[in-house]
């Protein structure tokens, strides 16, 4: 006999068969199959679907943003202890509201949504005390079906970004991803393996489970080739081979073997890749709206390995951008040519089915990123929202993401433009994966107790700490300027483009420098035996366009001349102009000036480097960690996971668009691709060259 699992119901009943007990979601006092954990996810899958009506499988269909209740004022309406947020909010009110939202217990009950996205940074307990309200709710309809809370990236170091780092602090907290690249890197470079990852996927998925969290958005496994992309700050760099060994360990660390009760369902984004951008522009705004593939090969040499060493996951999200015949050749998967849709990768049915699902193999489900039927609807504007659903259903996308629009989604089936056969395994896809998870037996609920011990006690902690100070690269130490000796003093200071922040992080970073081990601070770069100098820079929003191409260069109100051709003041740096000052004067009196950047983009650091004599790069990587590096209490050991180029000019844009770097070639290989003569990477003073792998040790 089957081993009894434990459940727990909070307002339907048990009932009874053969000997064994069950939930009794439809309340009808007896075992429907899908009520049956004996049988498989895709029988009792099937079941369901069979019992569903249209509303409900359309609001399976659809995932939204949810805000919990604990951030509400006094006086606005919640329920469940103040646990659930009641309130109306009014379309366009905000970024999360570009429809009407409804109330939480509306939206379970009434429109059927069963899938949400959590974007608030609250302590674990707390977490898990709101899906645990969240699944009352649900428990209480028709056929009890749960909701499964997805959230993006946790366990980061960062600023926080909507959709990129919507909470920091509360999990264990690792450098970028980007540094987790460059630790590995470095683990490699000693003859070691990439296994850091292994225990960083262990970290989140323990963390995550105890909070009720059982869906992420993880991770991006986007190739870097485009240089001015915003977003590259989350992903694990240039490197094919690293990112598809990086995410290959994620999807089984985070999942398992095979997807489970215990797993954390990961969501890879972005497919077929976002990295060939058309000169860095974001497909958030319609300007960069084209993925661009000039160089025969690309797609499958560079983009999609680590798609197909994440093609395990239980879901992929396609990108919003449509691939660009103008600004392409003809690509070939598997030696099969692909023809070109000019429409989003959403509705995109040759690279769902053909691609994704024939070539690759992928059995998972289809989530879209958030508003492909609102704002991001690329390829098809001229269609109308029904239609847009419809385009984007019978192209293969299960999921619609960040939309409570029941209503066009409703439209489309009735109208017949979204079969009732499309219908169905859609939801059956969505189903299989929260019946493996256990959402409707014994993974219902978590214990909230106990779920602030729980994170405190995951070994993510310790390992975080020692991948922040193997993330650090040392790529310039000019006459063995580093490690500083014992009793060195220093004066510190941060910039950052916004001088709020600069001040803010100028604190933290002075009083991580108190506390770190032989070195003794000093509060005015005179009294100073070094100067220890963060720079952070910032540059673009990946939600709107730049008036022209997004700044790498380190500058304060840069003048620049738009697409448009008017000219335009562009900073990346507040007061760099003073921090030229304090390195010139540093250097003139013997002073040694230790720079760290902190590399969010591949900065080009031309008007930055020469003034250095110790060079660093971090990624959102804690003070005192480079502190250690710094004071040789650990040695370097990261390397660059991306090329950082050598000037504007090798990045540069002609009248015509083209770039003199293709748009779809990673930075390590770009060179073979340029006119003869040109070294795409930044050589520094030392001859020091800033590719992929760099970094340097203080052995030599």
């Amino acid at each position: 006999m089957p081993q009894q699992k434990k459940l727990e119901v909070r307002s339907k009943q048990l009932v009874e068969a053969d000997g064994l007990l069950f939930k009794d979601l439809n309340g009808n006092g007896r075992l429907d199959p899908y009520e049956d954990w004996r049988l498989t996810p895709a029988e009792r899958a099937a079941d369901l679907v069979g019992r569903m009506d249209v509303d409900e499988k359309v609001g399976l269909m659809l995932i939204n943003t949810r805000f919990t209740g604990y951030q509400l004022a006094e006086g606005e309406p919640t329920s469940h202890d103040g646990i659930l947020d009641e309130r109306v909010i009014e379309a366009g009110t905000s970024i999360f509201a570009t429809r009407k939202v409804f109330p939480t217990t509306h939206t379970i009950q009434q429109m059927h949504l069963r899938h949400f996205i959590l974007r608030e940074n609250e302590p674990p307990s707390r977490l898990a005390a709101w899906v645990n309200a969240m699944n009352e709710v649900c428990e209480q309809t028709r056929l009890g079906i749960p909701c499964i809370i997805a959230s993006n990236s946790r366990n980061e170091n960062g600023e926080m970004v909507f959709g990129m780092n919507d909470a920091v602090g509360i999990f264990s907290t690792f450098p970028a991803t980007m540094g987790i690249a460059a630790a590995v890197l470095g683990d490699q470079a000693k003859g070691g393996d990439a296994s850091l990852v292994d225990g960083f996927a262990e970290a989140v998925r323990t963390e995550w489970l105890a909070c009720g969290l059982r869906k992420g958005y993880l991770y991006m496994a986007d190739v870097v080739t485009d240089p001015r992309w915003q977003r590259i700050y989350g992903t694990f760099g240039e490197s094919p081979e690293l990112v598809a060994e990086i995410v290959g360990r994620l999807v089984r660390g985070l999942q398992g073997d095979e997807l489970g009760p215990d797993s954390l369902a990961t969501t890879i984004k972005h497919f077929p890749g976002g990295g060939p951008r058309e000169n860095g522009f974001d497909p958030h705004y319609k300007e960069g709206k084209w993925n661009c593939y000039p160089t025969p090969g690309s797609l499958d040499a560079f983009h999609l390995p680590p798609f197909k060493a994440a093609v395990k996951a239980s879901s992929f999200m396609p990108y919003y951008s449509a691939p660009s015949i103008k600004r392409s050749v003809v690509q070939a998967v598997d030696g099969v040519d692909v023809p070109y849709e000019e429409v989003g990768f959403a509705f995109n049915h040759y690279f769902l089915n053909d691609v994704l699902r024939g070539q690759l193999g992928f059995t998972g489900y289809v989530n879209s990123d958030s508003g492909i039927t609102d704002n991001m609807c690329w390829g098809v504007e001229d269609l109308s929202r029904a239609e847009r659903f419809a385009k984007a259903v019978m192209a293969g996308t299960d999921l619609i993401a960040d939309s409570n629009n029941i209503e066009d989604l409703k439209a489309a089936v009735t109208n017949g433009w979204i079969s009732r056969a499309r219908l169905d395994e859609a939801c059956q896809r969505l189903l299989v994966e929260m019946f493996t998870l256990g959402l409707f037996d014994d993974k219902t609920y978590v214990d909230a107790a106990a779920a602030d011990a729980t994170v405190r006690a995951s070994g993510g902690w310790a390992l975080a700490d020692e991948t922040h100070r193997k993330s650090v690269i040392l790529l310039k130490n000019r006459d063995g300027a580093l490690p500083l000796a014992a009793g060195t003093s220093v004066y510190v200071e941060v910039f950052h483009k916004d001088p709020r922040q600069s001040g803010k992080k100028t604190r933290e970073a002075r009083e991580q420098a108190r506390a770190a081990s032989g070195l003794e601070l000093v509060e005015v770069p005179e009294a100073a035996d070094a100067l220890v100098l963060f720079l952070d820079p910032q540059s673009g929003n990946y939600f709107s366009a730049t008036a022209g191409l997004l700044e790498l260069t380190l500058c304060e109100d840069k003048p620049v001349r738009g697409l448009n051709g008017d000219w335009y003041p562009e900073t990346t740096v507040t007061g760099i102009q003073r921090f030229r000052d304090l390195c010139v004067a540093a250097r003139a009196k013997g002073q040694k000036v230790i720079v760290s950047v902190n590399v969010s983009l591949p900065w080009i650091l031309d008007g930055i480097e020469p003034l250095a004599d110790g060079l660093l790069a971090g990624f959102s990587t804690f003070y005192d960690a480079q502190y250690d590096v710094i004071s040789g209490a650990f040695p370097p050991a990261g390397r660059l996971p991306i090329t950082l180029p050598a000037s504007e000019a090798v990045i540069a844009v002609d009248a015509d668009g083209l770039c003199v770097s293709p748009n779809d070639v990673p930075g390590f290989a770009k060179e073979q691709y340029m006119p003869e003569g040109v070294t795409y990477a930044y050589t520094d003073v030392d001859g020091n060259v800033y590719r992929l792998g760099h970094g340097l040790s203080y052995a030599g």
